[in-house]
């Protein structure tokens, strides 16, 4: 695992010849803010060089590089995994509709929820029979009724449950309290007619409601705090990196949504901001830490 970051004050030979530094797991480039596109294509080059020399496909990049669009679009297309937090944000689902439903004072048996997907991995499908134990009322919006339609009969003749897979749209949506959007793109979202006031969380980046009517809150984003260290991570990391990068880092994308949620309760995990269209809604574990 490498954590790619920048210097902000590289001196004038490191600057000069554009000259990336290994130092242990950290890959350091020399940074200023006027760079031509040629520093950049040279900044990349030299990055996967190093990458490449190594058995190690899987990285994170700092708040301040991942700003830059040239480094980016290039590092993107390579065959590399890249931390973002967005793998650790479908784990975290759950935990995600608790802050909503608390900073809201809403009644959790009466919520109406609806999950948005297509593509529907094992992680995703026992997030979902996570979130059927918890609430009464489940939607399943999706072009792929057939996947589900063995856990539609499975829950309604064992449990009860009466689970709805639909994808009608313009009735899917139109009595869902909150909408949890796991692979929707913006395009095809916004096709469907959605509550005025639902709360939207979206799991893909960039999608945004552009219906003017639509008056609800769209989480974008979160960030995470964390109890207990099993891995300690230096100043440099804390302070360019957030925390539901280092700790999603942590894992493997193989590893299972119960796997995963069981380590998140040993090391203490709690979501603590919620990144909204127009600004951060902070939660209880946010407003509970104890001064640095």
């Amino acid at each position: 695992m490498f954590y790619i970051l920048e210097d902000d004050k590289p001196n004038f030979w490191r600057r000069l010849f554009v000259q990336v530094r290994l130092e242990q797991n950290k890959i350091i480039l020399p940074y200023c803010e006027k760079m031509s596109e040629k520093m950049w294509q040279k900044l990349v080059k030299k990055t996967l060089k190093i990458i490449m020399k190594s058995n190690v496909r899987k990285i994170a990049i700092s708040n301040n590089l991942k700003k830059k669009k040239e480094y980016m679009m290039r590092m993107q297309s390579e065959q590399i995994e890249i931390v973002y937090g967005r793998w650790l944000y479908l784990m975290l689902v759950p935990d995600i509709l608790d802050c909503l439903i608390q900073k809201q004072n809403f009644e959790k048996q009466k919520i109406r929820i609806s999950v948005l997907v297509n593509d529907c991995t094992e992680n995703c499908l026992q997030m979902i029979k996570d979130l059927i134990l918890q609430y009464q009322s489940i939607n399943i919006v999706t072009n792929h009724r057939e996947r589900f339609e063995k856990l539609e009969k499975q829950y309604l003749e064992q449990e009860g449950i009466l689970l709805t897979v639909t994808n009608n749209k313009k009735k899917s949506l139109m009595r869902s309290d909150i909408i949890v959007n796991v692979d929707f793109p913006k395009e095809l979202i916004n096709q469907y007619y959605i509550k005025e006031d639902a709360f939207l969380v979206n799991l893909p980046a960039n999608v945004e409601i552009t219906k003017k009517r639509f008056q609800g809150i769209c989480v974008q984003d979160y960030e995470i705090t964390r109890k207990k260290q099993s891995v300690e991570y230096d100043k440099v990391l804390q302070e360019n990196f957030s925390m539901k990068e280092l700790y999603e880092a942590e894992f493997y994308r193989k590893q299972s949504y119960d796997m995963v949620r069981k380590q998140m309760k040993r090391d203490g995990v709690e979501v603590c901001k919620l990144y909204l269209k127009n600004g951060v809604l902070y939660t209880s574990s946010f407003l509970n830490q104890p001064p640095n």
